[in-house]
């Protein structure tokens, strides 16, 4: 897992993202249909923030706040950290265990945002490997008559 570089992980994936005018119902209707737990905010093809489906929680259910009325824009993280496509998946878990947040926005060598990776990500593959462990376990106790 820590040799995969985030460039593979994200390939093939689309870059949703939304304006910081977008109401939180709406993200959440978009994150719904994309089966994905957070939105990068753009303005002019930059990074301003990030939305994600613990924001709908901490900032608006427990606040009491309407989704039709509130905008991405206030209850977003404001400039998120980011990283580098070229990166190893471990460099952007490290950001995620220090910093407390489970998706980090990947940038270009210009900076320019290309996809965003997940601590799920790194999940996914342990999941991929642990099968092929219990698939291979299975295969062997066949063999000698379990």
């Amino acid at each position: 897992m820590p040799a995969r570089k985030i460039a593979n992980i994200i390939q093939g994936r689309p870059l949703v993202s939304a304006e910081k005018n977008m109401t939180v119902r709406a993200a959440c209707q978009l994150m719904t249909g994309k089966n994905i737990g957070a939105l990068l905010v753009q303005e002019a093809g930059k990074i301003i923030g990030i939305f994600t489906e613990r924001d709908v929680l901490n900032k608006i259910i427990s606040a009491s706040l309407s989704p039709d009325e509130t905008t991405l824009e206030k209850v977003m993280a404001h400039n998120p950290q980011s990283i580098r496509a070229d990166k190893p998946l471990a460099y952007a878990l490290y950001m995620m265990a220090e910093g407390g947040f489970r998706h980090v926005p990947v940038v270009d060598a210009d900076g320019v945002p290309v996809g965003m990776v997940s601590a799920r990500d790194a999940l996914g593959q342990d999941m991929l490997e642990l099968e092929r462990e219990l698939n291979h376990q299975r295969e062997l106790e066949s063999s000698i008559g379990y």
